[in-house]
């Protein structure tokens, strides 16, 4: 017998043995770790982590808070050209293995023995699953055998179809976007069946290393990963020569677009998110929760463009400050290439941009823009009415020229005037709120609780108290009524004077007008808003029975000075109080 002969046979047996080896080890590891693995069944039941979204009543999105942005989709959803870029791009054998791909593993072996690392783990889509919903992110021996057999249990209890779906709603693809509907908003702000193949490919593309290929950290690298993508779907039949070349054509058109609300309404978002919290503790960042609102789309524009007006008004009525802040602007590109960036560091506020003036003419002035872009302000676009402010009730004369109230390098707020021009303005140095209800309900149909949340998350309906001052003797006037006056009941408004020490030590109120009208029934005392005869009949019904009658309107006896001057509305309300008690009536 040859010696050729004698060491083939010594081979066959040596891999036979081996052979046999691995199996036995391979079932040995299957009989250990197969009754510690999950139950796959409960995939079916699996709840994705979802943001809360917030909604007004009419169905339109105001708010999302939660790290993850999430819109889980079903598979019959999904165009078919998405799923081909991933199996593309992940798995293209998906529809022909059972869980487990060996030549993937064969290749994830081969780099290890090469360079004695884990380079690549041969995973399919299936065993990304297992990973995603019920293993670590390690890479271990033990991690991937556990992730080769549940991969195989998953492929036993459920259909490709469910598979595909529950990796698609599950993959992380940067900038917090989980799945592909988050991704399609986030990168495209748009819906995946609205998406182009070229814009599929790229997300395709993210699964494998989602900072190393996110096209708004690095869009050359990015867009190399897609063309590659495009290039394994051409080569796979998945599209044709003409689809593959002009997608490969288009550039890259990837930005950031953050949750799209759908109608302003931050104050009331926030109100929400802090009740959710309150009732479900974390879990209501993650479990999906959709919160309505009692608010009104279209009551709540009103309201905000009604607080903004007001806001914007008043500050105009009480003269021009003058400028945000003032640049060492010089006469060189380079320097201003330098104010252009600082420029795009300060945030607009609600209506307001920022803008650096560049040259100050007769009656106009050259502007720079947030954008990079430059226009011109002219004498009809708030500089001829720019009186300067003296104090809270004086004005200054009115500007003959555009240097009498700016200069070159002042940084100043526009808004957008009418057609395309814009105005000169300045933050208002005031602020405002608003909250409408419905009196029926107690439904609240509108809330502002400032002129711009970003600027100032204060919200002045529930958090800020006030002396309602009038706002509140309609209270005191109906708890007389309940304790036996009439409106036709005669007070004397004449000068009163008490020796108070929780007051003062004398106390003399008086009526706005500084007059006194003698005897006057009670139904004109109250549209006339007289302070005497306010004070007096809250001493004849007496302050205990007007403070115990008065919480019939929500308000707390905590809040309630147990003193005359409650009858002037000393009490410390919010906003929302009032309301609250006005809705009663």
């Amino acid at each position: 017998m040859s010696k050729f002969i004698v060491l083939r046979r010594v081979l066959t047996h040596l891999i036979l043995v081996l052979t046999a080896a691995a199996v036995a080890g391979f079932a040995a590891i299957f009989i250990y770790l197969t009754p510690k693995l999950p139950d796959v069944d409960s995939l079916r039941d699996i709840r994705l982590q979802t943001p809360l979204r917030i909604y007004s009543s009419d169905n339109l999105l105001i708010g999302e808070f939660g790290e993850m942005k999430r819109t889980p989709l079903d598979f019959e959803d999904i165009p078919p050209l998405f799923i081909q870029a991933f199996l593309a791009a992940e798995d293209d054998r998906f529809y022909k293995h059972h869980g487990v791909d060996i030549g993937g593993l064969l290749r994830a072996a081969s780099q290890l023995i090469m360079s004695g690392e884990i380079q690549t783990g041969g995973s399919t889509i299936t065993m990304q699953v297992a990973k995603n919903y019920f293993l670590t992110q390690e890479r271990t021996f033990s991690r991937k055998f556990n992730e080769i057999f549940l991969a195989i249990k998953i492929e036993r209890a459920l259909s490709k179809e469910e598979i595909l779906e529950l990796y698609l709603n599950k993959i992380f693809l940067g900038n917090h976007a989980y799945g592909i509907e988050a991704a399609a908003g986030v990168y495209y702000d748009k819906h995946v069946g609205e998406l182009s193949l070229a814009q599929m490919a790229m997300i395709a593309g993210l699964p494998k290393a989602p900072s190393l290929y996110n096209p708004l950290a690095n869009a050359s690298r990015a867009k190399s990963r897609r063309d590659w993508i495009l290039s394994r779907m051409l080569g796979l039949g998945y599209i044709d020569q003409q689809a593959y070349e002009e997608a490969r054509k288009t550039e890259v058109s990837a930005s950031y677009y953050g949750s799209k609300l759908q109608a302003d309404a931050a104050y009331v978002s926030e109100m929400i998110r802090r009740e959710m919290i309150r009732r479900y503790g974390p879990d209501a960042y993650t479990e999906g929760f959709r919160a309505f609102a009692t608010i009104d789309s279209k009551l709540q524009n009103v309201a905000n463009e009604a607080v903004i007006a007001g806001v914007m008004d008043y500050d105009n009525r009480h003269g021009y400050r003058g400028p945000e802040d003032h640049w060492p602007l010089k006469k060189n590109p380079q320097d201003l290439e330098h104010w252009r960036s600082e420029l795009r560091r300060v945030g607009s506020v609600g209506r307001w941009e920022p803008a650096l003036v560049l040259n100050v003419q007769e009656q106009a002035v050259d502007i720079l823009l947030r954008d990079g872009s430059q226009t011109t302000l002219t004498w009809e676009d708030g500089l001829s009415s720019a009186r300067p402010r003296l104090d809270e009730n004086s004005l200054g004369k009115s500007p003959e020229k555009a240097a009498d109230i700016l200069k070159r390098g002042d940084l100043i707020r526009i808004t957008a005037g009418k057609g395309q021009t814009w105005q000169l303005s300045q933050l208002p140095d005031v602020q405002a709120s608003l909250v409408s209800m419905n009196a029926e309900t107690g439904a609240i149909v509108s809330l502002v609780g400032g002129y711009d949340y970003g600027y100032s998350s204060f919200n002045r309906v529930t958090q800020a108290n006030r002396q309602p001052g009038s706002n509140f003797k309609p209270f005191i006037y109906a708890a007389a009524l309940e304790n036996g006056a009439t409106p036709a009941t005669i007070i004397n408004d004449a000068p009163i004077v008490f020796d108070d020490q929780q007051l003062e030590s004398t106390w003399r109120p008086t009526n706005d007008s500084g007059k006194f009208y003698g005897p006057t029934r009670l139904r004109k005392a109250l549209y006339n808003s007289r302070n005497l005869v306010s004070i007096r009949l809250l001493r004849s019904t007496g302050i205990a029975k007007t403070i115990d009658y008065v919480t019939r309107f929500g308000f707390r006896k905590s809040q309630l000075p147990r003193d005359l001057s409650l009858a002037l509305g000393s009490l410390s309300a919010t906003p929302l109080d009032v309301v609250n008690g006005y809705a009663v009536f």
